[in-house]
């Protein structure tokens, strides 16, 4: 029998805090629980405070079986959190809190270990706010097979330097249309998306660009080739998380040596069925996307 194909994360988990709710987030964490979902065997390297937001967030990994070997207890920070305020139109704004528990991933030499053992190693820039993070990270990027670039842009925690070292330091990269539309503004602008999806690519040498478009789908090129998946339309409930699940159904895919159509129609199909739910991390499985895709089909003949 096969053995599972193999992914660690790297970067932040943390409670979304709203007026009158709280939510489990950060991109890393969600993309851990839905490649989880697809039995790809994933885990965070990240930590928690030694309070009882950190206790919920270790219970929600203990209740969705996601390995906890590599999630560490700071404690000095507390939990990570993002204080969301919605206006009088439903629009949010965030204020990610700073510093946080996950601001300081000063991980054992037996990580090391673990990411040179696994698949693949995924990271985000936001987990990069802190210096020292930011050291980790490239020492483990040292010892990885192959590497994925969650772009997610979070002002004020970026800038333009760390974004293009990551960049040059990634296999695969993906990165929403917004994203690329200020990336690319850092070169000089052309609509084409392909045009600038090409110069992002040849750049920093990057093996296979995604971009995300919402509802207009998604696109990749690899190998000079552009692939474009148009999206699935839904009734959207909540964004939040959509494209993390892409991308934990886009790596599924590949693991499978899907082509690279697939792996982009599976991962729409993947996002667009997170959207249509509430929060970033409803259980979400192999077969429900396929019913989901063949509904789809159905309904439009």
């Amino acid at each position: 029998m096969e053995s599972k194909k193999s992914m660690i994360c790297f970067g932040e988990v943390l409670w979304d805090i709203f007026p009158e709710r709280k939510v489990v987030g950060g991109a890393p964490l969600n993309v851990t629980f839905h490649a989880n979902s697809f039995s790809i065997n994933a885990q965070i390297i990240s930590a928690t405070g030694n309070d009882e937001l950190g206790t919920g967030l270790r219970d929600f990994f203990y209740e969705n079986k996601i390995k906890t070997d590599l999630l560490y207890t700071n404690h000095t920070f507390p939990t990570g959190t993002v204080q969301v305020t919605l206006d009088e139109k439903g629009s949010a704004s965030y204020e990610i809190v700073k510093p946080v528990a996950w601001d300081f991933l000063d991980p054992d030499s037996d990580i090391e270990k673990h990411v040179s053992a696994s698949d693949i190693l995924l990271f985000g820039s936001l987990s990069c706010r802190n210096k020292s993070n930011y050291q980790t990270l490239l020492q483990l990027i040292e010892k990885a097979k192959k590497t994925v670039f969650d772009v997610n842009l979070r002002p004020p925690f970026y800038e333009q330097a760390l974004i293009e070292d990551l960049l040059k330091k990634a296999n695969i990269v993906k990165m929403n249309d917004e994203e690329l539309e200020e990336i690319i503004g850092w070169y000089g602008k052309t609509n084409d998306i392909k045009q600038q999806m090409s110069l992002i690519k040849d750049k920093f040498n990057i093996e296979t660009l995604i971009v995300t478009a919402g509802k207009d789908g998604a696109y990749c090129t690899h190998d000079n080739i552009f692939y474009h998946q148009k999206g699935f339309p839904v009734t959207v409930k909540d964004t939040v998380g959509s494209g993390d699940a892409f991308l934990a159904a886009f790596i599924f895919k590949m693991f499978h040596q899907a082509s690279w159509q697939e792996c982009l129609k599976f991962a729409c199909a993947t996002g667009a069925l997170v959207a249509t739910k509430a929060g970033g991390t409803p259980t979400i499985k192999e077969d429900d996307v396929l019913n989901f895709i063949q509904n789809k089909r159905t309904i439009s003949v």
